[in-house]
């Protein structure tokens, strides 16, 4: 399946069709929650389902501790089924629902870097990499209204109505849609990242974004690489695939990397290494996602990553070299936007390990 660029899995688009609203909101929320996206008593997410009924967070219950039964079903009737009533931001959800019929999931919160945005009355430029502004799509702006009235909802879905798909809410913090609330997250998430990227790189320099004809280059390049059907995965192959799941998994609780963004191979020999597959969730990859790349051959049936190139030439150039991260953490990701210029030599142990670091 595809879903505005992103690709999701046999086994993933599986159990996302076979799980319940409530599981999905709640293991979202807890995502979210574990990240730092949102805070004890902020944000709220929905989903609404195929019969019209809205799936949302409870008001006033803990984001870190919402189980599948704290979640309230809000039918077409304006029924309330729960133990507790709907989030008191219903409103907006119920407005941009009704704004945008092809809008099925929504993820609200005040994650830091984007509220400072809409403190400041401003809205990021996702123009700093091609995939943050493919996968957050047009972004907007809302005034400001007290939270959970009806002008609130009529602002926000009126950017909505005009075609935004994140929206910053003047003074308050975002509210991002989605075909489904896995594509909804993801825009929260890239959103975030290109928030924080520009508050960190502002402090360095002039930012330099993406042109329009880079942007359209990126949105239609491809990377074709002829297949080849492997045989089983020998054991050094397997023990492999398990590592780089860890690692990854690692870097993305470590927010090395977001779900859209990085890239990780290991060298299996001289001319074969397993690399991540493109538009995939980074956290959610198992071993059976990863992609071999073989020869200058990637594994039949998968798609690796867009970088696969870039990993095999190096892999190429420098025989030494038997593990690849293209990662993407805050702090050094601003220097790759500016023109200022990164110098390990501050501590002994950032000299040590990286030595001189060029562009």
């Amino acid at each position: 399946m595809h879903i505005d660029g992103f690709h999701f899995g046999i086994a993933t688009l599986m159990n996302r069709e076979l799980t319940h609203p409530r599981d999905e909101i709640m293991q979202t929320m807890e995502r979210i929650y574990r990240y730092r996206m949102t805070t004890t008593s902020g944000g709220n997410l929905s989903i609404r389902d195929d019969h019209g009924s809205i799936w949302i967070t409870p008001a006033r219950v803990d984001k870190g501790n919402l189980t599948r039964e704290d979640i309230v079903c809000v039918t077409p009737q304006g029924q309330t089924e729960g133990p507790h009533r709907p989030s008191s931001e219903f409103p907006f959800h119920a407005a941009i629902y009704e704004a945008r019929s092809d809008i099925r999931a929504i993820v609200h919160a005040h994650p830091v870097a984007l509220v400072a945005f809409s403190i400041c009355r401003e809205t990021p430029d996702t123009r700093l990499f091609h995939q943050a502004h493919s996968v957050c799509g047009p972004t907007g702006f809302a005034p400001y209204a007290l939270p959970g009235s009806e002008q609130l909802g009529r602002n926000i879905a009126a950017s909505f109505a005009a075609g935004s798909n994140s929206v910053i809410l003047e003074n308050h913090g975002v509210v991002v849609g989605g075909e489904s609330l896995v594509q909804a997250f993801q825009r929260f998430e890239a959103f975030e990242f290109a928030a924080k990227t520009i508050i960190q790189a502002r402090r360095l320099g002039d930012i330099r974004y993406l042109t329009q004809e880079q942007l359209d280059l990126a949105q239609t390049r491809s990377v074709s690489v002829p297949s080849f059907r492997p045989g089983s995965a020998p054991s050094a192959e397997r023990e492999l695939r398990r590592q780089l799941c860890r690692f990854l998994r690692r870097g993305c609780r470590q927010r090395l990397l977001i779900s859209t963004e990085g890239s990780f191979s290991a060298r299996l020999d001289q001319d074969a290494f397993v690399i991540t597959p493109t538009q995939m969730d980074r956290e959610t990859l198992t071993e059976a996602d990863l992609v071999l790349v073989s020869q200058g051959r990637r594994q039949k049936g998968q798609k690796a990553s867009r970088a696969v190139l870039a990993h095999q030439a190096i892999y190429r150039a420098h025989a030494d070299v038997q593990a690849i991260c293209f990662a993407h953490p805050v702090n050094a990701t601003a220097f790759s936007v500016t023109d200022s210029q990164f110098d390990a030599r501050t501590i002994p142990e950032s000299y040590v390990f990286l030595r001189d670091v060029r562009r």
